[in-house]
């Protein structure tokens, strides 16, 4: 939360409720962090207009079987909860149900594009837990997430763990055109210790490159932007310095050929939406082989 509090806007105010005594889970360490970024960030572009409360809990929860019966895929028993609201708009019933789609994204203005939140089911879900959604326009949101306590006794559950992720001390220039994505690549990079600068604009990103060509050791760059897109900046900047390495995050329905990919000098893909390991191990691989 203390990295958050640099990405959000200074009127948001944070409010922990931390309980002492919670139990402990069996979770990959990067997948939680990832689950709590994705969370943060998104409820924070939600109060982005008018700044607001951004308020996060942990706590035991016992689940009986009438409780359990209420959510999909758990059974009864004791659970560490995860409470992210915020006071921001809210949503509609209609995009309550679609939040978690992959590429699902409000993209208005203020509200938060839910973009990331189809990551943080599949990595609640495989950890054996939920997640759930309380929200109504102009009244904020509330995701609950639950993930079961490990009981005395009681082997633990297999959770796929990736072996340790090299990190490292590179700058990156990060471009998206959306700022809620731009936060948590931002966020997700600086975790593995790398040094970040991020814009919102290809031109801008262009222009800063054109003016500093030898500050960065990698550049991540969205394919779909206005003005100028991914593979057109991945030109431009390859104009400027032919060695540098450059990624495209695409979405599945803007794959480009390997052929293309390696004759414009682009040394590898992200896709999105964006996980920490996934994106850690291409940007690792990238700068080693460069």
């Amino acid at each position: 939360l203390k990295l958050l509090r640099s990405t959000l806007p200074s009127d948001i105010e944070i409010k922990e409720d931390i309980a002492k005594d919670v139990g402990i889970i069996s979770a990959d360490p990067t997948q939680m962090h990832q689950v709590v970024m994705n969370l943060c960030i998104n409820a924070g572009h939600a109060m982005q207009k008018e700044g607001g409360v951004l308020a996060v809990g942990l706590a035991n929860v016992e689940l009986d079987d009438i409780a359990a019966a209420q959510y999909l895929d758990i059974d009864a028993g004791t659970y560490l909860r995860l409470t992210v609201s915020d006071t921001g708009y809210g949503m509609t019933s209609d995009v309550k149900d679609r939040i978690f789609e992959p590429y699902f994204t409000t993209k208005e203005k203020g509200v938060g594009t839910g973009m990331g939140l189809s990551v943080v089911n599949g990595i609640v879900n495989s950890h054996g837990g939920t997640i759930t959604i309380e929200s109504e326009p102009g009244k904020g949101s509330t995701f609950h997430v639950y993930i079961p306590l490990i009981q005395e006794g009681v082997i633990k559950p297999e959770i796929d763990i990736d072996a340790p992720i090299s990190i490292g001390n590179e700058r990156i220039l990060f471009i998206d055109d959306e700022l809620a994505l731009v936060d948590i690549g931002k966020e997700m990079l600086k975790h593995f210790g790398y040094e970040v600068t991020s814009r919102t604009s290809s031109i801008e990103a262009l222009e800063l490159f054109r003016t500093k060509p030898d500050r960065f050791d990698l550049v991540i760059t969205d394919m779909t932007m206005p003005n100028m897109t991914g593979d057109k900046l991945a030109k431009e900047l390859i104009k400027i310095r032919p060695d540098i390495p450059i990624i495209i995050c695409t979405g599945f329905s803007e794959r480009i050929s390997e052929e293309k990919a390696k004759g414009m000098g682009i040394k590898a893909f992200a896709m999105k939406p964006l996980v920490m390991q996934d994106l850690a191990k291409t940007v690792r691989k990238v700068l080693d082989e460069n």
